[in-house]
């Protein structure tokens, strides 16, 4: 992707650690059916909203994450992340009422065992709300050029419907497109944004459909994409690919479906921060639909063919890029 330094992004949504406890399981436990992991190496890694910031980061943007956190020690340690990763932190607030989101997964070797959860999933609070949208997101979009609003949903609670709308309506008033990787709890409530990126799951789930073929996700992507009145929906697919609806002059759609590269599947975590990052760029440098999804399809591949939650490689993203598209 060429010129992604002029692409300034404000990216909302939930933030979270990854941690990670890397060991061997060489016998099982007598205390219970379980087995024992010889613990070799332990780590944290940014996730969610911030793993897109990292994602863009990697590609050549500039992003400022938003989000709100726990006064707590993964709070610390979160920043500290960003901070290493040369990422602002400006737009985080900490609050006392919740938690640091971490997922924690112990793995034997490259294979997850568990993953433990520590999360609060109720929305903002009116004190946290008008903290984060009115004291950083608006002061934030009135003093900085953005090109982009990216809004990463976990179904964490920062992204409640009303944040939502009036992130959107402020973006409309800008100019400003907006993209966005959704969850099912306020899946409609996007309505109006430039692009809505659910998986299959998140579409059947959503419409409560079970289209299988890619023609049955087609004619449901259309009926979401008519439901939201968004200008593109793009559907990642898996195995079968990814697929872009597109709303063009005159009302009229396009439509693209793209076939998913041969890889290696190691660990599709964090493969949709990467997918959503790509394509914003695209819409921030105004690429057309095919080339956002083919480019979106290449980048959520290759994250796939590595251990936890990475970003984008962006020198193999471009060495692949030109391999399979201009061979």
């Amino acid at each position: 992707m060429k010129g992604e330094r002029l692409v300034r992004a404000l990216v909302v949504g939930d933030v979270m650690i990854d941690a990670y406890s890397e060991g061997v399981v060489e016998r099982m436990s007598p205390e219970a059916p379980v087995p024992v992991v010889n613990v070799k190496r332990r780590y944290n890694r940014l996730g969610g909203a911030a793993n897109v910031a990292l994602n863009l980061k990697a590609l050549g943007a500039d992003a400022i994450v938003c989000s709100v956190v726990g006064d707590d020690n993964h709070a610390d340690t979160l920043l500290h992340l960003m901070q290493d990763h040369e990422l602002d932190t400006t737009g985080i607030v900490k609050s006392r009422n919740r938690i640091t989101t971490v997922k924690h997964r112990v793995l034997d070797g490259d294979k997850q065992l568990i993953r433990i959860d520590e999360e609060d999933t109720f929305e903002l609070d009116h004190d946290e709300y008008r903290h984060l949208y009115q004291e950083v997101i608006v002061p934030l979009l009135e003093s900085q050029a953005f090109q982009v609003i990216i809004l990463q949903d976990y179904n964490k609670g920062v992204l409640s419907e009303d944040l939502i709308h009036d992130i959107i309506e402020l973006a409309q008033k800008k100019g400003i497109p907006v993209v966005v990787d959704p969850k099912k709890r306020n899946f409609f409530a996007y309505r109006g944004v430039t692009l809505f990126k659910p998986n299959a799951k998140e579409l059947r789930d959503g419409l409560g459909v079970q289209a299988e073929t890619i023609d049955e996700l087609r004619d449901a992507a259309m009926q979401l994409q008519e439901r939201l009145g968004c200008q593109h929906l793009m559907v990642t697919l898996s195995e079968q690919g990814a697929m872009i609806l597109s709303k063009g002059e005159g009302e009229k759609t396009e439509f693209h479906h793209v076939n998913a590269c041969k890889r290696a599947i190691v660990d599709v975590s964090g493969a949709g921060d990467t997918v959503l990052s790509v394509a914003a760029l695209g819409i921030a440098m105004q690429q057309d639909p095919l080339t956002i999804v083919t480019h979106s399809n290449i980048a959520g591949g290759l994250v796939c063919e590595e251990v936890g939650v990475v970003p984008i490689n962006k020198k193999h993203f471009d060495e692949e890029v030109e391999r399979l598209c201009h061979d």
